[in-house]
């Protein structure tokens, strides 16, 4: 062995270790940004969602929406209390699915018990029912959902104080969309925005 091979072994141990380093340091940088800047875990407190989402669900929320990805009818958002929605303790967040975006008119119910957007009556399979009744709100309503709000409801129609409850929800109050059930393991799934339901709902006139 000659005695240039051991300091030359010695410079390429102290590259690799230094390369590996940097590689760690990245890579915990590249998670804490993602974590704090586009992807956050939300738990689900109520059935409201139901039977989408369950209570005890943990979901992955896409933080790039609605600033940098534009929101779409369908998305299931998380939003920020705009006042009112929540009581005392029960946290600041909410979780719902888009159902008009800024100047859709949304009413219900059709003869069907079907809800309307801009004028296209909307099936939607994913909807809890009350037992015998076939229509997805008890209550009747028509609404223009003004610029800068979004009208949002749950998927447990009977049981979830939503927009028909308290009104539109400003767009700057949503926090992202939720994109994935992560927890329990038996969960694990994709929320679906069930677009092929909803790309058929024309935009307002």
């Amino acid at each position: 062995m000659s005695d240039e091979t051991v300091p030359a072994r010695g410079r390429s141990a102290r590259r690799f270790l230094r390369e590996a380093v940097i590689i760690v340091v990245v890579a915990l940088l590249a998670s804490f940004l993602v974590k704090a800047y586009l992807v956050r875990s939300f738990f689900i407190p109520s059935g409201s969602m139901e039977d989408t989402l369950l209570v005890g669900d943990r979901v992955l929320v896409n933080e790039l929406v609605p600033g940098v990805v534009p929101l779409q009818r369908g998305d299931v958002v998380v939003f920020r209390d705009p006042g009112g929605w929540l009581g005392t303790g029960q946290g600041d967040d909410l979780i719902k699915r888009v159902i008009g975006l800024p100047g859709d008119t949304v009413s219900c119910c059709d003869t069907q018990g079907r809800l309307s957007v801009n004028g296209h009556a909307v099936d939607e399979s994913y909807v809890v029912l009350q037992s015998g009744s076939d229509r997805v709100s008890l209550q009747d309503f028509s609404v223009t959902v003004p610029k800068g709000r979004l009208w949002v409801m749950g998927d447990n129609r009977y049981d979830s104080a939503d927009s028909r409850a308290h009104g539109t929800v400003p767009v700057s109050d949503v926090v992202g969309r939720a994109f994935l059930t992560t927890w329990p393991v038996s969960r694990w799934t994709v929320l679906s925005r069930h677009g092929d339901v909803w790309d058929r709902v024309p935009d307002p006139s």
